[in-house]
């Protein structure tokens, strides 16, 4: 963990107060959601391009009368390792574009909860995403690795591929029912209220990530019943990922989240 929070150690503190982060000449309002959207605006459109190449590649029909993406299949001369990267980077590049929404206000809020020790703004919030998003990229290796056992479940056994569209049913209905649990309710409201668990305390490098990481736990049990819709429907499918993205965005900076 800690080579992927940049294996910095923590910067000490000082109890003097600081510029307001908001009137920070390091970051201003409008230079930090100027660049998130920026980044957003980039991720999307490479998600785009890449459900494209994928659509391009066409799918495979199942028994059952479903069709099979080739998202769990390797390529002509490519390797286990090289397909397993390829996606990861490709899962990685969509939820950026799906969790900067409602990612940013959290990386603003922690921003002003640090400013006063006049630690670098920028570079924190940078680290914080790190943390943030390294967890989401070991939960696309983990769905990977899935993917890739229930693919080839399902061509090697036609007995298993004509019960996958029952499954499928039977994972969007329990994902609806986990939406009304108190575990999901207690994830969540970690994630609404993430500007009030950053502390000036934790205005360093390695600090900062593992709050990212911390949030990114939070966010990946949280977002469980949506990953699951996610994948019933299709990792490359660009509708579902449009309302999944506004879904999730909803309940989390929304008013009502319920």
């Amino acid at each position: 963990m800690s080579r992927a929070c940049g294996g910095a150690t923590t910067t000490s503190m000082s109890s003097a107060e600081g510029t307001p982060f908001l009137a920070s000449p390091k970051m201003t309002s409008g230079k930090f959601f100027g660049v998130s959207a920026l980044v957003f605006a980039t991720s999307a459109a490479a998600t785009l391009i890449g459900c494209e190449s994928m659509s391009a590649m066409g799918e495979m029909r199942m028994p059952g009368g479903w069709t099979m993406s080739m998202t769990w299949m390797r390529m002509p001369g490519q390797t286990w390792a090289a397909s397993a990267a390829s996606f990861v980077g490709m899962w990685i590049v969509m939820m950026v574009a799906m969790m900067l929404p409602s990612l940013a206000p959290t990386l603003w809020s922690y921003g002003q909860a640090v400013a006063a020790t006049g630690a670098r703004i920028a570079r924190l919030t940078s680290f914080v995403a790190l943390g943030y998003f390294f967890i989401w990229a070991a939960l696309g290796f983990a769905v990977f690795q899935a993917g890739v056992a229930l693919a080839s479940a399902a061509i090697h056994q036609p007995e298993f591929a004509r019960a996958v569209p029952v499954i499928g049913g039977g994972v969007a209905l329990l994902a609806g029912l986990l939406q009304l649990t108190p575990w999901k309710a207690h994830h969540l409201a970690f994630c609404r209220d993430a500007h009030r668990h950053a502390h000036a305390s934790e205005a360093g490098d390695f600090a900062a990530c593992m709050h990212g990481m911390r949030l990114g736990l939070h966010c990946v049990y949280s977002c469980v019943p949506f990953t699951a819709i996610l994948l019933v429907f299709g990792v490359n499918n660009l509708h579902a990922m449009v309302v999944v993205a506004a879904a999730i965005t909803a309940e989390r900076v929304g008013v009502a989240p319920r």
